[in-house]
Formats: C-alpha cells, structure tokens, sequence
C-alpha cells in the first residue's frame, strides 16, 4: 500500500503499511511490505510511537523524508497482531502489576491482569500471558531453566498441543512388496524421525543403476482433511531446536508408527530412478510399496565406509548397496555439476549441550561424504517428481527460486570483492557462474561468511504451484517429496500423485485451491528458520558470557541502520557491533550499496574485521562485538 496521504509544502509523506521491529534500545525501525525505487525497506519508528505496540504488528504509517536519505514512520494504527501471548518479568507500579517483555519485543511495561484462579503473579517472577482482545491476561509462570525456549516458542508462534488421534493398521492393499529388497536408513544418530530409505539394484548390461528411494506414506496414518491434518497445515513444518524438537505430528506417529524403523514393515510412496552412465535419469516410477528397512545407519559411519572402505561397524548385506549408492551419487553429481548451482549441505553451526542442556561449546558442522550421497539422491528424487508431475498436467507444489537481478549480482559482487574475492559475474549470474564461485570460497576461512551472504543476497526459495527454475540448484523443476514426516508440502505433493494413480483425474488442476496453502507453508517454514536462529543465538550468548574481551576475526554478513552484524570465523556464531560504537563517526546508513558510510571510513557486506566480545544478553539471543 502507498499513497498520498497531504502535502506539507515540498515534502509529501506517504501511508505505507509494514511490520514493526523494536530494537533493544527502545526505538523501533517499520520494515515496509511493498518497498520501491523512491521509498525505502524500513523507515525509523521514534520510541513513543511504539508504546502501543509489539514486535511483529502490522501497521499503516505515514513515511516522512528526513535529512540524509533517511525516512521516519508516524501516525502508526496497527491493523494486527502477529502473537497471541507475551513473556516478560512481572513488575508493579503504584500497586498494579505489569508485564516487562524482552526490550526487543516491546519497550514499554504492559498492564497485567491477574489470572481469575490459581497463584497470583509476585514480582520478579516470570509469566507468560495472553492477549484478550486489547488485555494482557496472565496465564502461568515459566521456571528459569525454561525460560530460552518459551521464549522462542511465543516469540514464533509455535504450536504444541495436538488433537487426539488414533493409529490406523498398515493397509498393504495394492503395494508393490519390496521387503526383499536390502533397504537402508542413513541419518543422524539422534534423529527418530525416519522417513527416507534407498535400495540400489546393480548396474546392468548397459551400466544403468536402479535407484530407489522409499517415502514414508503419512497420508495413509492422516487422513486429508481430519483434525491431525489440519494441525499438521496449520504448523507447515518440524521445528528443530537445539535441545527440543516441536515435530510437525504428534511423536507417536513421527518417531514410531511412520518412521522408517529397521526391521519393521512400513507403507512407503517409492520413486524408482534409472541412472545411466553418465548421470542422466532416464526413467522414473512412482508407485505405493511395502518395505522393511534392515540397517539404521548413520552419517559418520557411513562416511567411514565411503572414504576408506571400513566397514567392519557395518552389517555384510548393506556393504553393496552402499557401495552401488555411492555410484548413483557420483554420477548425479557429475551430471549436477555440469549445470552449476550450489550446494544444498553448506557448513551449519551446531550448539553442543551436556546432558541437563546446557551448551558446551559452538563448532560449524561440515557436510561428510555420506551427507553428500544422501543430499544428491534426495535432490535428484525430488527434481524427477517435479518433472514427472509436470509432465502429465498434474497441479504441484513446486520449490521456486528465482534468479537474482541486477541489483542483487552487484551487492552480491561488492561483498565478495570486500572479502577478498573476485566473482567477475558481468551484469547476471548464471547456475555456472554460481558454481565457479562457490569453488573460489568454499574451502577458505571466509566461507560461513560468504554462504551467509550468498543466502541474503539470493534470498529464500519458496513454495508455489506456478511452476518455475530453482536457481541455486540449477534445476528446471523442483519440489519436495522425501520429508512428508517433516514438511506439509511434502505431504501435499504425496497425495496429489496418489490421486492420480488411483485415477482422480479431477485432481490434475486444482491451482486455485494449493497457491493459498503455499503461501501459508511459506510463512510457517520462514518462522521455523527464525525460531531455530533465535534458540542458536540464546545458547551462543551465553557460552560467549565467558568469553568476554577475547578478541576474534570475522566478516561482515549484514548491514543494518543500529550497525553491522559479524559473523565470527571458525565459530560460526555472529554478533552485531552498534552503529554508535564504530570509530571515527558519524554513520550513515547507504541501502544501495549496503554500507555504513562514515567522514573517512566505510562498512559493507563482506568485509573483514577484527572484533572484541564486549557484552552478551541471553534473554535477547544477543552478542555484542566492539572493533578492536
């Protein structure tokens, strides 16, 4: 939304509508929804207009020019409200009691109104209370130990509740049995939640492999349309947390009756792929089967077997199909590597926590050689449904990423060159150029940095019925179809196919019913990105509470208008250094080229730094760097 709204002699503001984000000290920035060439992505929201409001409202606001490019919102009227409840410390004034929210949530204390039964809130205590209407209700208090991740779980919506449900027999009507197949698992070894399997049939005569790689049938155990499937919609995703999981089915089903479990037979939705020699799939099948798993293997083991051939930790009849999966993956590879693209496994910061869940220590996961076969054979299950689905006019729930334009190639180029690098894309990247370019970074320091800024520059993929290219994978189609446990589009691709097999024709068009369903998806999935970050960043602040002074590298990932976000080399953890605190200021904020720009000095996206831990706030997932 943008228009006029009066003239006041030679500046006119503007009615803009956008989200409202508060910094923790007590201003607030308006992150526009629809932002264009003459207005900017945010305008600065002064503190008592944020009074009334929390983080994540939507707002109408009047946008005024200011001095130095910059813009201000006023006259803000919330038009609604994203979150349902808020966590804070109770506090009272003149006899009545308050709720104080995290100083990045709100920055004013909120009327509280007691609950109408049980203990009544005491000062100092943590509660979690809910909105009725305009009223702040308290509704229970929260221990400290559990106080980072109710924390998250509110700030993000998270549901936790599922309806009742019962666990249907396993109906094997119409599948093909494939349980004499030798079927394996590989995950990690904490993950219960099974629900892909591969069988490999070696090559034959013409050296085509047989790859085939079993989904776990959800849509048999929830049925379209019940409560269970509406819960599962309603959360689009499995939320990983470091020290919980919030599963998108109730564990019941997601950790027993549904997982791929070894030994056990389990409906599955198997895509079967011939391979040639040179990596194109020349044919794919789908169709219901009966499997039984016989291993649960598990990365590090299997990447012992793949790099140096120990397998002596691994049951006899899984050592060929592991060897023939090793085959399909190379050829995958090779024929993926020819189109460019980068790599879907990039280096991920893992939090390690004892046993009563505190973290031990922060270390950047690297993808081992059995990640890269799992990630290959998913990626390429996954492109042939889309092509198969494409190819016979069935509606599906592609996986979209377009292409960067212009102005993001050359922010893209700016901050690879401030990092060291020379990209040399021209005027548009290409899956290739791309892919070249991984290849200058991927092996350096630089290289949590630069695939930090590879993501903000690209930007996120999303869900679609409109088909269209994956840019970053290099592929014509894409879609999800391996994680139907894990993921409702997954889910919806299964019973779209489903449908058609069993002859509903009426199912082939259907766009008008999926794209709204997509949108939903994309903005729960979004939400399980930003609350997995949150919880990192809550355990990260307080490992880095002992690590106050130490003096780190890193590289600039992000510029805001409050300052520079850093990510921290070997740590894989990133703090942010205040605007105010950068030397030799003023700074003014540059949008177009991403930069603090000061009188002699100037911050953008890739730069490297040098940084001291100044302070943390575990409350606010927060680390603050100073320059050294």
């Amino acid at each position: 939304m943008d228009t006029t709204a009066h003239q006041n002699g030679a500046t006119a503001e503007r009615r803009v509508v956008g989200i409202i984000a508060v910094h923790p000290r007590g201003f607030g920035f308006l992150d526009l929804e629809s932002p264009t060439a003459d207005q900017p992505a945010s305008a600065f929201v002064p503190p008592p207009a944020l009074n009334t409001l929390i983080a994540g409202d939507r707002v109408e606001a009047s946008l005024v020019p200011q001095a130095g490019g910059r813009f201000l919102a006023r006259d803000l009227t919330r038009l609604s409200r994203s979150r349902t409840a808020l966590i804070g410390e109770v506090t009272s004034h003149r006899g009545r009691l308050y709720l104080r929210p995290d100083p990045n949530v709100a920055n004013t204390d909120w009327p509280l109104i007691p609950p109408s039964a049980g203990p009544r809130p005491v000062e100092g205590a943590c509660w979690v209370a809910r909105f009725d209407g305009d009223d702040l209700v308290a509704e229970r208090t929260v221990s400290e130990a559990d106080q980072g991740l109710e924390r998250v779980v509110l700030q993000h919506n998270l549901r936790t509740a599922y309806p009742a449900f019962e666990i249907p027999t396993l109906n094997t009507d119409g599948r093909r049995d494939l349980r004499d197949l030798v079927t394996v698992t590989i995950d990690a070894p904490v993950s219960r939640d099974l629900d892909d399997a591969i069988s490999v049939m070696p090559a034959g005569p013409d050296g085509a492999v047989r790859l085939l790689v079993s989904i776990a049938d959800v849509d048999a155990a929830v049925p379209e349309g019940s409560p269970l499937d509406e819960e599962a919609r309603l959360r689009a995703t499995s939320v990983y947390l470091p020290g919980r999981v919030i599963p998108m089915l109730p564990p019941a089903l997601s950790e027993d009756a549904l997982s791929l479990m070894p030994g056990v037979e389990r409906g599955a939705m198997t895509v079967e792929l011939r391979i040639d020699v040179e990596g194109e799939i020349t044919a794919t099948d789908i169709y219901p089967s009966l499997i039984r798993s016989n291993a649960r293997l598990d990365y590090k083991t299997v990447a012992r077997f793949l790099d140096g051939g120990e397998g002596d930790d691994l049951p006899a009849e899984v050592l060929p199909t592991l060897a023939w999966a090793r085959t399909a993956a190379a050829r995958i590879g090779a024929s993926r590597g020819a189109r460019g693209g980068v790599r879907l496994l990039r280096e991920e910061v893992k939090i390690i926590l004892d046993d009563d869940g505190e973290p031990l220590q922060a270390e950047a996961q690297t993808a081992t050689s059995a990640h890269v076969l799992i990630e290959r054979l998913m990626v390429a299950t996954n492109e042939s449904v889309a092509r198969w689905m494409n190819a016979r006019g069935l509606a599906a729930v592609y996986r979209v990423h377009d292409a960067p334009n212009s102005a993001a190639v050359a922010a893209l180029t700016r901050s690879a060159q401030l990092a060291g690098f020379e990209p040399g894309f021209g005027d548009a990247i290409t899956p290739r150029g791309l892919a070249a370019f991984e290849q200058q970074f991927a092996e350096t320091p630089a290289a949590l940095a630069m695939y930090a800024v590879l993501a903000q520059v690209l930007g996120p993929a999303r869900y679609t019925v409109h088909a269209s290219a994956h840019f970053g994978l290099g592929a014509p189609l894409y879609l999800h179809f391996t994680s139907p446990i894990r993921r409702y589009a997954d889910l919806m691709v299964h019973r779209l196919i489903k449908g058609y097999l069993a002859g509903q024709r009426d199912r082939v068009s259907g766009e008008a019913a999926i794209e709204p369903v997509c949108l939903h998806i994309n903005d729960r999935a979004w939400q399980a990105t930003k609350a997995e970050a949150r919880r990192r960043f809550q355990l990260a602040a307080r490992l880095f509470s002992q690590r106050i002074g130490e003096e780190l590298r890193g590289h600039v990932v992000a510029v805001k208008q409050f300052g520079l976000i850093v990510q921290l080399e070997g740590e894989g953890v990133s703090g942010a250094v205040p605007v105010d605190d950068l030397p030799e200021g003023p700074y003014a904020f540059d949008r177009d080229a991403a930069a603090l720009v000061g009188p002699r000095l100037a911050f953008g996206v890739g730069m490297p730094v040098h940084v001291q831990v100044a302070s943390t706030d575990e409350a606010l997932g927060r680390i603050e760097l100073r320059m050294v």
